[in-house]
């Protein structure tokens, strides 16, 4: 049977070496290299790439979160395990746009994480789990809002949520337990899981061609440049302020999406 290849970076040593300690109990994992920063951990990773890396989210320098949306990009059969110092709702919102698969914190239970690098490395979600939240839910709908206005701007080009995943994350973010949203809608808990699966595609999927789109080099709309850096804009262009530079866009982003594919 071949083991599961594990990197692991994080700045606090003890925590790490418990990490490599707890995996080396287990017949199918192996560690295959560790270091306290990001920056030497993406650079051993692109030289010997493992099955999964676990990455500390709080690095100064280098963020596991940028690495995560780095490895997704370049090296997506690497699974990224994300490691938060302390539960933070705008780092895991993050961490589920970067493309991780797993974002936990330092609290977890040693068997908890085990089979959360185990469900990572056979390609599994349990980031997933987080569109639970009422406030991750929210965030998630807030940011389908803005990809609306930017679609608009930009040729319509940005994935949208169907009304069904729209309705449950309005249940979610509204407070309603799971038994009441599966008895309200008429769907089941694996309805759930496929709609939380296809929200999570389309929101990195999203973030990655908002990122490309930004990266136009010239002649965006200040209104249009705004919004993809997340800020607030009064301005709107119209569709033929924008017509010269569609074509340029789809090419970027149908490049984009075909390397994560």
């Amino acid at each position: 049977m071949d083991r599961i290849g594990v990197f692991l970076s994080d700045w606090q040593v003890l925590f790490r070496e418990g990490i490599h300690f707890t995996l080396s109990g287990e017949d199918d994992f192996e560690v295959i290299g560790e270091t306290t920063s990001n920056e030497d951990a993406l650079k051993a990773i692109e030289a010997n790439p493992p099955d999964v890396a676990v990455l500390n989210t709080n690095h100064e320098k280098l963020d596991g979160i940028r690495v995560a949306g780095h490895l997704r990009r370049n090296f997506p059969s690497i699974a990224t395990v994300l490691i938060m110092d302390s539960d933070d709702d705008e780092q895991l919102f993050q961490a589920i746009k970067s493309g991780a698969s797993a974002c936990l914190t330092k609290e977890i239970e040693p068997a908890d994480l085990i089979d959360s690098i185990r469900a990572a490395a056979q390609g599994e979600q349990p980031i997933s789990d987080a569109l639970l939240r009422p406030e991750i839910a929210s965030r998630v709908l807030d940011e389908f809002e803005e990809f609306t206005v930017i679609g608009e701007q930009v040729g319509n080009v940005l994935a949208q949520l169907t009304p069904g995943e729209t309705e449950i994350l309005h249940h979610i973010a509204n407070g309603a337990p799971l038994d009441q949203i599966y008895q309200t809608l008429g769907i089941g808990e694996e309805s759930v899981s496929r709609a939380f699966k296809t929200i999570l595609a389309k929101l990195v999927a999203n973030d990655q061609s908002r990122q490309v789109i930004a990266a136009v080099p010239t002649g965006l709309p200040m209104s249009v440049r705004a919004r993809l850096a997340g800020q607030s804009s009064e301005d709107y262009v119209t569709r033929e302020e924008f017509s010269a530079f569609k074509d340029s866009i789809r090419e970027r982003l149908k490049a984009a999406m075909d390397e994560a594919d």
